[in-house]
Order: structure tokens, then C-alpha cells, then sequence
């Protein structure tokens, strides 16, 4: 990371002047408000990846990967400057959840206005909801708590996907501020306290305050509109924007709110947001709806992000990543209007990992298939090889570690488990030298074996899972 390329540097000989140009560059790329930044005009500026030390075997070996997840548009932005991009960058397609970091620019500018208090409570300011109504306690939840996804208001809301609703805990079960819920109710009544306190609209405003200033080229008030149901009182507000578009925003966060020497969001905001309150029982921290960090690798390895790095995501495969430390912008859009199934997480961090890779940046262990060592059973030897064996994995996690038996009689049981991963238990069997896991979808894997340390790769030679055997 860069934190030990810094030591490292550090030990080196101060009276050389290699050292000192070394170091001076090393500085420049931790102050993404730098002389040698910029900033696209009406259009956005491109550059050849190899002017900006980019390794073009690397972001050839990215796009591959990229065309083999199915994204639908890729852009990367280093030093103000397009090194790359693919797919339609300029098509308006669904933002999903990245309409709440949206929304959380629209607040930053708002309370910097003493528009809005983070810490007036609901009960304040007349929040409420459908029968059954919000308790005492639920409308003493202030803005702050909101933001955090910490409100402790379990209402049903709109906009939830089904596994959303699931996990929403029972209402009373957690006071405000004491527990981290992704809360699509905290997220939706935050655009009714912002527009009750705006006197606006969502999507106009953030074209007069935000897009137009910085020069967004597609987006336009006409594409966002609300979602209103039986639920709940308060609408979801979907927004439509193009991956460079996107890109504008991400940069704008990138140099803390600043536009070519234009304050568009509050830094304190941009820094304040951007910094995690909790860490989700995944892994990544959340600020105010702004994600830290990714998976973070307890299960199999994923990808080390440089410190500092934040992102908006959205379901479907909507990420805007932010490496500060890089002065680097990565969109990553799937168009939701077509029939492309949602990337898997680890498929995402594995294609941020070979960004990095031809950046330059060591982002950690080569999690593929290919840089696997070890062998990969086949027919009756890979069914012998998981016959009456019990794996452990996730020795990282809260409940953890995981364990996993394979019946004899293709029974998958387990031994301990969360049942936030899904049910404990389901059926296995082998087909075509795949081991396949079948719960309430079914899952093939591709294993790779070396002595009792056991790897299992998805279809796009991604590992999901590294286990150990346990003794039988």
C-alpha cells in the first residue's frame, strides 16, 4: 500500500536528489488538488496510457475481463484524463443506490446553507410515516443517524429488494445510533427532509448545484423521477446518468468537493461523508452513503485498496470508485434495461484488481484461477475428494469460521453458520468437473486441491471461497 511505500521510501538517503524528486512526486499523487491535475471541459480530455505510465497489457487483460462479466460501460480517469474507457459511456442508464450518494451532495450543500441540523431529530421535524406509525423512540433518530444508515426505523419502505425486506429487523428491536442497517426508509425519508428543507426538488437541484457546474454532458432534471407505493409515505428517487457523467461526479468527490478552483460540495462534507461510522457485516465501512473499501477478503482474497478510497454503489453493477491516493476514477455501469445479470461482488473487485494491477498499484494477492497452484480433480476423483468432507473458511468473520460437510448421500450440512449467507444446509453434487452447491440457487465451482487447503473458482475463474479440510 502506499502507507509502506512511504516507509520504505523513507529509509532511503535523504542527500540524494533522486530521493527528493521521488518523494515530491510521491506527495503530489496524495493532493489530488495538485498543480498537475485537470479537468474536462465540454469534453472530457484522453490520454495514452502509456504518457500516464499505464501498462497496456494490463488494461487489455481489464477489458477482457470486463467483456466476460457482461459490464455494459467502463471509464478510467487519472489525473483529469480519460487512460481508458468502453461499452457506451454516454447512454443514461439506472443509477440504483448511487442516487444516495447523489442525494448525499445535495445535504452536504444544504447543511453548509444551515439548511438542515444533522442532529434534529425526526419528532422535529415532523416525520412520520403510514400506520403504524413511527413510536417516540424511532422519531427521536436524527439526520446524522439517517445518513449512517443508523436510524433504528425499521418501517417497510419503498424500493427494497426482496432480500432488503428480509433482513429488515423488527421494529423496536435496535435503539437509533446503536446498529447499522442498510436502510432503504433512512435513505428514502432523507429526500423528503432534504426537499421539505430545500424548498426543491431532488433532480433539479442537483442539475443547477452539481451537474451543470461541473459540466456533466447528458444528464437532465427530466431523468429522475419518484417511485410512490402503498408502503410507505416517502418515495425513492431513481436517477438515470452515463458513465461519464458519473465519472464528473466521482472527480468532483476525488478533489473534495472542489472544481477547478470552484467549491461545489463542502470539503468537510466531501471528508466527513466519506469516512465509515460502521463496518457492514461484509466487510466495507459506510459514511454518510458513501461505501469504504470493499469485500474485505475474510472468505477468499479479493483486492487491497489503497487508504482513502471511497465509492458509490448501486445494484446491478453500479460503482464509482475514488482512489485519492491515486488520483484515480473508475465507472463501472451495467445497463439494467437489458437482461445482463448482476456481476457478482468478487467478479467487480477482481476487475478493480486488474485495473490497479496496470496502474502500477500492487493491490494484493492474484485471486484467479491462473495464478492457482495445485490440482484439479476430475470425475470420480473430485466426488472422492468431497465425499465425507467437512471445510472451514472464513476464520475472519464475526461468526465465523464457516464449516461445510459434504454428506456421503450429496446432503450438504453445517457444523456453524451464519444464516445470513442463506440456509445452512442443501445438496451437492459434481457435474462437468465442477463441484455444484445447491441451497436456494445452484452454484458450480471449479476446485483447485493442495494438501488440505482447498480453493473453489467461479465460472470466471474468480475464487469465492479458500478453505482447509478438516480432519476427518
Amino acid at each position: 500500500m502506499v502507507k509502506v511505500s512511504l516507509v520504505a521510501l523513507g529509509s532511503m538517503n535523504i542527500r540524494h536528489i533522486s530521493f527528493v524528486i521521488a518523494l515530491f512526486g510521491v506527495l503530489v499523487r496524495f493532493d489530488p488538488a495538485g498543480a498537475a491535475d485537470s479537468f474536462p471541459g465540454a469534453e472530457w480530455e484522453h490520454a495514452t496510457p502509456a504518457a500516464l505510465g499505464w501498462s497496456e497489457a494490463g488494461l487489455a487483460q481489464a477489458r477482457a475481463f470486463s467483456d466476460q462479466i457482461r459490464s455494459s460501460a467502463v471509464i478510467i480517469v487519472h489525473h483529469g484524463k480519460v487512460v481508458a474507457e468502453w461499452g457506451d459511456t454516454t447512454k443514461r442508464t439506472e443509477l440504483a443506490s448511487i442516487r444516495k450518494s447523489l442525494l448525499s451532495a445535495l445535504i452536504g450543500i444544504a447543511v453548509s446553507e444551515h439548511l438542515i441540523n444533522l442532529d434534529s431529530t425526526l419528532g422535529e421535524l415532523g416525520i412520520d410515516d403510514n400506520p403504524p406509525s413511527l413510536t417516540e423512540v424511532e422519531k427521536g433518530a436524527t439526520v446524522r443517524e439517517l445518513l449512517e444508515a443508523r436510524s433504528g426505523v425499521y418501517h417497510p419502505a419503498l424500493y427494497e429488494t426482496p432480500g432488503m425486506a428480509e433482513a429488515r429487523p423488527p421494529r423496536g428491536s435496535h435503539a437509533p445510533g446503536t446498529f447499522w442497517y442498510y436502510n432503504n426508509w433512512d435513505f428514502n425519508a432523507l429526500g423528503t427532509i432534504y426537499e421539505h428543507a430545500a424548498g426543491t426538488d431532488i433532480f433539479g437541484a442537483f442539475y443547477r448545484q452539481i451537474a451543470r457546474p461541473i459540466g456533466m454532458q447528458d444528464y437532465r432534471p427530466q431523468d429522475g423521477f419518484y417511485f410512490r407505493g402503498k408502503a410507505s409515505i416517502h418515495p425513492a428517487y431513481p436517477i438515470r446518468m452515463s458513465a461519464r457523467d458519473l465519472a464528473r461526479f466521482a472527480l468532483l468527490y476525488l478533489h473534495r468537493g472542489n472544481w477547478a478552483g470552484r467549491q461545489i460540495v463542502p470539503q468537510q462534507w466531501v471528508e466527513e461523508s466519506t469516512r465509515a461510522y460502521s463496518i457492514s457485516p461484509f466487510g466495507p465501512g459506510y459514511g454518510y452513503l458513501w461505501w469504504t473499501g470493499f469485500l474485505d477478503g475474510s472468505v477468499a482474497p479479493t483486492i487491497t485498496l489503497p487508504e482513502g478510497s471511497f465509492m458509490a454503489q448501486g445494484a446491478g453493477g453500479q460503482y464509482a470508485l475514488v482512489v485519492p491516493t491515486l488520483d484515480l476514477v473508475v465507472v463501472h455501469r451495467v445497463d439494467r434495461d437489458t437482461a445482463i445479470p448482476e456481476p457478482p461482488a468478487r467478479s467487480i473487485a477482481r476487475l478493480f484488481w486488474l485495473i490497479l494491477k496496470a496502474e502500477g498499484y500492487d493491490p494484493g494477492p492474484d485471486a484467479s484461477i491462473s495464478a492457482a497452484t495445485g490440482e484439479r480433480p476430475q470425475g470420480k476423483k473430485l466426488t472422492a475428494t468431497f465425499q465425507a468432507k467437512t471445510i472451514s473458511f472464513g476464520g475472519k468473520l464475526k461468526e465465523a469460521p464457516y464449516t461445510l460437510r459434504f454428506e456421503p448421500d450429496g446432503r450438504l450440512t453445517s457444523l456453524h453458520w451464519d444464516p445470513a449467507l442463506g440456509p445452512p444446509s442443501g445438496t451437492w453434487t459434481v457435474a462437468e468437473g465442477r463441484l455444484c452447491i445447491i441451497g436456494v440457487r445452484r452454484r458450480c465451482y471449479i476446485p483447485v486441491v493442495n494438501g488440505e487447503r482447498i480453493e473453489l473458482f467461479d465460472k470466471y475463474g474468480v475464487m469465492q471461497i479458500d478453505a482447509v479440510a478438516l480432519p476427518q
